[in-house]
Parts: C-alpha cells; sequence; structure tokens
C-alpha cells in the first residue's frame, strides 16, 4: 500500500520539536510525498524561524492543520518502525503523521482542493506553538472551517478540550543556619509549601478544572534555611472562564512571611475548544458519514490542548481529532491501526467536498 510507504518514510525521518535541523528535514520530506500525490507543490514557509508545510490556496475556505514535530528525541523509540498485525508502531506515527498523511491523500479526491483549501504542517505544536501561532490565528480567523488532523480516539471526532495555562511561582526568603539560629532565616520551602496547599482549593470538577503543582525545587544544603523555592503549575479547564479565575486568583496568591517575596509568571497557554466552536462541524460530519454508508463518527472531549484551542479562540469554526486512530500518545507503545485508515480517508474527503459545496 503506497500510503504505509508514506507513512514510513515520514516516521522514520525522527523530527523531536527542539531539533530545527531534524524538523526541516521532515517538511522536505513532506512536500516531496506531497509532489507525488498533488497536483501542485507544496512550498516550505518560515514562520518565526521555524518551518512550516503549506499546500494550497492563500487564503483557503477549509484549512487542514497539521503538526510534524514529535515529543520524541532522536533514537529514543525504536524500532522506529515496527507492524505487528493492524497495528504499526514508531515515534509520532498517531501524534499525527499518520493524521497529515491522511488529509494529504483526502485531498487526491478532491480535483479543485488547491484553489479553496491548504494542508499546513507546522513544527512546534509540541512545544506550545509560540512560532506558529499567528499563522494559525490568521488562517483560522479568515477560514470557513479549520480542521485538526490530531489522532482519533475510537474513531470518534473531538468537540471539546481543555485549555492549558502554566506558571512558575518562585519564593526567595533568606538563608540561615538551621541549627544555630533558624529564627534568622525566611524559610522559602515553607513558603512554597503553604502556596501547594491554596492551589487545591482552585480546582472545579464540574467544569473539569485541574490545578496541578508539577515541579517544586528547593533548598541547598541540609543544615541551612531554604532561602529559594520554585513551583511549577499546570492548570486547565474545558471553560475559559475557569481559566481567568484561577489565573487571577494565582497571581493573588502571596507569601506567608511579610519579608518574603514571591515572584509569579507565566500564564494562560491555550483557551479551551468549548463545544460553541465545534457544534455545527461536528453535525455535518454525522451528516456525512451517514450519506456515504460509513459508520456514525461518535465525538469525546478531552483534557489535553492542540492548535484546535488556538484557531476557535479567534471565532473558527473547528473540529478536531480528525486524523488516524491508534493509541499511545506521547507513550512507549504509541501506534495506529492500518485497517482503519481507508475509512478515514473517505470520512475526510466527502466532508471537505460538503464544505467546500456549502
Amino acid at each position: 500500500m503506497t500510503f504505509l510507504a508514506d507513512l514510513q518514510k515520514l516516521v522514520e525521518c525522527q523530527s523531536p520539536s527542539e531539533d530545527i535541523a531534524a524538523c526541516t528535514e521532515v517538511i522536505e520530506l513532506a512536500t516531496e510525498i506531497a509532489a507525488d500525490h498533488l497536483p501542485h507543490a507544496a512550498q516550505i514557509l518560515q514562520e518565526g524561524g521555524r518551518p512550516v508545510f503549506w499546500w494550497g490556496a492563500t487564503d483557503p475556505k477549509v484549512v487542514l492543520l497539521c503538526h510534524l514535530d514529535t515529543v520524541w528525541p532522536k533514537d529514543s523509540y525504536l524500532p522506529l518502525w515496527r507492524v505487528d498485525g493492524d497495528q504499526i508502531f514508531g515515534p509520532g506515527i498517531f501524534d499525527m503523521k499518520a493524521g497529515f498523511l491522511q488529509a494529504m491523500y483526502a485531498l487526491k479526491e478532491i480535483p479543485d482542493a488547491f484553489e479553496h483549501v491548504a494542508l499546513i504542517a507546522t513544527t512546534d505544536e509540541e512545544i506550545g506553538s509560540h512560532a506558529s501561532r499567528a499563522l494559525i490565528e490568521r488562517v483560522a480567523r479568515a477560514a470557513d472551517a479549520t480542521l485538526i488532523f490530531e489522532s482519533s480516539i475510537d474513531d470518534t471526532v473531538k468537540i471539546g478540550r481543555k485549555g492549558t495555562s502554566m506558571y512558575r511561582i518562585e519564593i526567595h526568603g533568606r538563608a540561615a543556619h538551621a541549627g544555630l539560629e533558624p529564627e534568622k532565616g525566611i524559610n522559602a520551602t515553607t513558603e512554597i509549601s503553604r502556596i501547594v496547599l491554596a492551589l487545591a482549593s482552585l480546582e472545579n470538577p464540574e467544569h473539569g478544572t485541574t490545578v496541578v503543582p508539577t515541579v517544586m525545587q528547593s533548598g541547598t544544603t541540609t543544615n541551612t534555611v531554604p532561602a529559594h523555592a520554585s513551583l511549577d503549575i499546570d492548570a486547565r479547564s474545558y471553560l475559559g472562564s475557569e481559566l481567568q479565575r484561577v489565573d487571577d486568583a494565582i497571581r493573588q496568591l502571596k507569601a506567608a512571611h511579610p519579608e518574603a517575596k514571591i515572584e509569579i509568571t507565566g500564564g494562560i497557554n491555550r483557551p479551551p475548544l468549548e463545544h460553541a466552536a465545534t457544534k455545527e462541524l461536528y453535525e455535518s460530519i454525522e451528516q456525512v458519514a451517514a450519506k456515504n454508508n460509513l459508520p456514525p463518527v461518535g465525538h469525546v472531549s478531552v483534557g489535553g490542548a492542540s492548535d484546535g484551542n488556538l484557531a476557535a479562540a479567534v471565532g473558527a469554526k473547528v473540529l478536531d481529532g480528525l486524523g488516524a486512530s491508534g493509541n499511545g500518545a506521547h507513550a512507549a507503545h504509541e501506534h495506529i491501526f492500518a485497517s482503519r485508515v481507508p475509512n478515514r480517508i473517505a470520512l475526510v474527503a466527502g466532508f471537505i467536498k460538503e464544505l467546500l459545496n456549502g
């Protein structure tokens, strides 16, 4: 199958986000593969110093948004390609090189796609999309639909994603001898511990709001009152209003000791992908599936964020999770199900045609 041969090339071309040379190599490979299947050449753009794959319209009506960077450092997932029955394993195969290729193959079924559709693949999604964010917002704002080819859970699409916030809190106290005169110090560990306990009260299960202390560091030696402590925080929610509530609360945190200094950095990174942004396109793809005698699609909401969050934040109509079906994103068993690829390509091709004709 040509699809699997192309996919093997993409997967074996390792592309960790932090390695610009590797990301450039995978984008160059993607343009070569596109030349074998699509009637016009793809371009390689530079956005914020990073390579971006672009095929199709300059001002697209429909945007197919992908990324070709992965979380896997080179040779940290070996072998790079392994087939076990219907399952194919490899770094980034599920998240989301197979999704990118499925989008490309769907375009083969649409003769006038180049005039109305853009297939875009960035290389910094896994590290926050800081370089590509402006591009994503620009094209999504102007398009009628933005389709995200992140991995699928059991062939469903994703109609909701939590937004994410990242913070670092630093406490600056005062060192002193822990045995001789601890009272002369300001214990940064004690101060940061109080903040950890305060964060728990900010969670709200009703809206999936989590506020998780992750990395904490403090102290220098066992007999010294710690003068400095730092805490990283991961906050998420399905509602933008919840992220804002948490943001306000974190920025109001104070040190208990009047002479301790608190420093808070970070903030809201990706706003939520809310159901209001996905409802219309989800209803449409279910109609397309029925019309083409394909199984019902179904939907899920998930805790992880994607570039769909960025598109929805500028008012775009979005549908996420249109990529490959499989399991193990970012895990040692990352894989796709090969047998499910043809139906997904057919569904996406039919969906794009419906969007262009609607």
